[in-house]
């Protein structure tokens, strides 16, 4: 089992920064995937980004040039640096785990930061 702790949202105005950071404990040996989704007013949950144990990093379009993902491997954790924030990074911010195995799959989420871009 997988628990992920999640910090640093907040309101910002347009063209400011926040960073988030997301701590993993638990019983595990090694997470394979961090990363964060998000789920803005009225719209599905999407991925912002992820990165797994190879390092192989996955971006939406939407923050590739302004987000930043970077993981420590060994306090498992996960932050995302966000800058050039816009209204439309408005959203809950869900940290997202993978933990996989031969024959096992199993994805643990956090609780969601609210991050607030004001125009």
């Amino acid at each position: 089992q997988v628990q992920l702790a999640e910090s640093g949202g907040g309101l910002v105005e347009a063209g400011g920064s926040l960073r988030l950071s997301c701590a993993a404990s638990g019983t595990f040996r090694r997470v394979n995937v961090l990363g964060w989704y998000r789920q803005g007013p009225g719209k599905q949950r999407e991925l912002v980004a992820t990165m797994s144990d190879a390092r192989s990093k996955v971006y939406a379009d939407s923050v590739k040039g302004r987000f930043t993902i970077t993981r420590d491997y060994p306090k498992h954790t996960v932050d995302l640096q966000m800058n050039m924030l816009n209204p439309e990074d408005t959203a809950v911010y869900y940290c997202y785990a993978v933990l996989a195995a031969v024959g096992y799959r199993e994805t643990f989420w956090g609780q969601g930061t609210q991050v607030t871009v004001s125009s």
